[in-house]
């Protein structure tokens, strides 16, 4: 039994179509559900949870078709749109792109601010109105939030000193690691995730800047030796609907989609905690070598260029941003 599978059981057993008034209808519904990472990513996994619960609570009355790895053909910057205007009814979508949209989609990927999952929740409560209006202003609603376990560096050396870092192409996932990188002394190059594996085969970049978690999909040991462990940030996907499609739910419809929209992030929250150790051990396991405990002064240089990116983003976001990092520290 997966993982998934022992989690909704456990989730659903008291759960029935009948708990939500019948909330299965004549009439079945289909999504496209857009995510540009791999059917194995913990993203893909919430993701699932919430398609076989929603399943569940509507018997079979609303149903979705995952699109993993990008195969609907949207990147995650161009899914705001796409839900948006209506070409997707529904997506999961790494937020940091939409940055040059609103800059609090900046605000997960801080550098060196939410460094735990407790963190990186606490951090997006504080924000949680803000993304809401967001979202409606684009015409969506926003249904969960997804973390990413901490980023690292992985590369054919370990990137633990800036005598590494300097002029290391790397990728990384948006502003914040492109400012924090260069300020560093590297050469940052921002990708969306899609592209990342070409840019390897070809030598367009000779490191990426994202997780265990991500490399561990993308099976980056078939390229790369080392992964660094420096905890840079805990960036988040979000899941959002569009509006139109979501209004024209009935209330029933609506109820189970908010209750299989809780199961999916109860199940990817309480999933990040043990991930980063079940990601260590399968890269181990074929071969590459994962770089921990670097020194402190690497981590505070590092920690130090990351301060521009957060200048800029208080700049950009002014009261509003400051009061969130103020809820978030208290």
């Amino acid at each position: 039994m997966s993982k998934i599978t022992k989690f909704l059981a456990a989730a659903t057993l008291a759960i029935t179509p009948a708990a939500f008034g019948g909330a299965a209808q004549a009439d079945s519904i289909n999504w496209d559900m857009a995510n540009e990472y791999n059917d194995t990513s913990i993203h893909a996994e919430g993701d699932k949870v919430f398609s076989e619960t929603l399943s569940k609570l509507t018997d079979g009355g609303i149903t979705i078709t995952h699109h993993f790895g990008g195969s609907i053909g949207f990147k995650s910057k161009d899914q705001l749109d796409a839900v948006g205007d209506g070409a997707l009814p529904i997506a999961d979508t790494y937020v940091g792109p939409l940055g040059g949209i609103d800059p609090m989609f900046l605000l997960p990927s801080l550098p060196f601010l939410a460094k735990t999952p407790a963190d990186a929740r606490k951090l997006f409560n504080a924000a949680r109105d803000e993304y809401d209006a967001i979202f409606a202003a684009n015409n969506q609603k926003l249904l969960w939030a997804s973390p990413w376990p901490p980023s690292g560096i992985w590369a054919n050396k370990p990137v633990d000193s800036l005598d590494a870092l300097a002029g290391l192409k790397i990728r990384t996932y948006d502003a914040n690691g492109t400012i924090t990188l260069q300020e560093a002394g590297g050469a940052p190059i921002q990708l969306s995730w899609a592209d990342v594996v070409p840019q390897l085969s070809t030598g367009g970049i000779e490191a990426v800047l994202t997780s265990a978690e991500g490399g561990t999909n993308a099976k980056f040991w078939e390229q790369l030796s080392h992964f660094t462990e420096v905890n840079y940030a805990m960036p988040l996907n979000m899941v959002h609907i569009n509006l139109d499609v979501w209004n024209d739910l009935s209330d029933d419809q609506k109820a189970a989609v908010t209750e299989a929209a809780k199961a999916a992030e109860d199940y990817v929250w309480a999933a990040v905690e043990k991930r980063v150790s079940e990601n260590y051990a399968t890269m181990t396991e074929n071969g590459l070598t994962v770089v921990t405990g670097v020194d402190g002064g690497y981590l505070d240089a590092l920690n130090e260029a990351g301060a521009k990116a957060r200048a800029e983003w208080l700049e950009k976001t002014g009261a509003k941003g400051q009061a969130i990092l103020d809820a978030y520290m208290k």
